[in-house]
């Protein structure tokens, strides 16, 4: 089903977002840092047979409108009921991966109403610890140089995370990481300030969480992701086999597998 993109005027500025399918329920999917609503083009294809979905550039990211750093995920988070306020959508089942897991978590913590239901993917654990030893810089940090070597500073940063022979989805991340305004790293940095500890107790809506069995940042926290969602009303976990940090990209078909198996329960 064909992707209808548009922009939806907020207090907060102008959010792009691509909008395809149509269903008794929406849903609604966040990016990875410093991705867009690319990300999900896959899986929008796979899942708008069934239900409305909608994916959004997060504030600060893509096409959205700009957020000043020190970016923090509650900040952005703010972005989603504001989006859907302004498309007239009341609630959502969430969708987000790496950073737009973190986001999303914080969404369905804040704005418990306006969330039906939340799917994790490739979400990390941010505690003390991590955010003792942790700036958020590791990938996604390059200095602008006058050559364009930082570009393939970018680009050899991803690689180990990337599937081999697969350099088109390189190529949409670079484009993500280059959109006017954006930090890559910023989005990082948010992540490793977030309190986590603190809020994923608050989650109080059915959670489905991916398990890639790739993607060595996320693997591990899923364990410690399950134990924190100790107030959601059920905790499912999926594999996603095969996946790295691309999960979307590459699991399409697992994702929306899972996803509908998870809402028809």
């Amino acid at each position: 089903m064909p992707l209808r993109r548009a922009y939806a005027d907020t207090a907060l500025g102008q959010f792009h977002y691509a909008d395809a399918g149509a269903g008794r329920r929406t849903i609604l999917m966040l990016h990875q840092a410093p991705r867009s609503l690319d990300e999900f083009v896959e899986v929008q294809h796979e899942l708008s047979r069934d239900f409305r979905t909608i994916a959004m550039d997060m504030r600060g990211f893509g096409l959205s409108a700009p957020l000043a750093a020190p970016q923090t995920i509650e900040a952005i988070a703010e972005g989603v009921p504001a989006l859907l306020d302004a498309i007239g959508v009341e609630t959502v089942v969430l969708l987000g991966h790496h950073t737009g897991a973190v986001v999303a978590q914080e969404v369905a913590a804040a704005y418990p109403e306006r969330v039906e239901a939340l799917a994790l993917s490739g979400m990390p654990w941010i505690g003390p610890e991590r955010r003792a030893r942790d700036h958020g810089v590791g990938v996604d940090d390059a200095q602008t140089a006058a050559d364009g070597s930082h570009l393939v500073d970018l680009w050899r940063q991803r690689l180990p995370y990337y599937p081999q022979g697969r350099p088109d989805l390189l190529d949409r991340f670079i484009r993500d990481a280059l959109a006017p305004g954006v930090d890559p790293a910023e989005g990082h940095r948010a992540c490793a300030r977030y309190v986590m500890d603190e809020r994923i107790g608050l989650v109080r809506c059915p959670v489905l969480v991916f398990a890639s069995s790739d993607d060595p940042f996320a693997a591990p926290a899923v364990p410690l992701v399950v134990a924190g969602l100790r107030g959601a009303a059920r905790v499912t976990t999926a594999p996603l086999e095969g996946a790295m940090i691309p999960a979307m990209e590459q699991c399409a078909d697992q994702v929306a597998a899972h996803l509908r198996a998870f809402l028809s329960a």
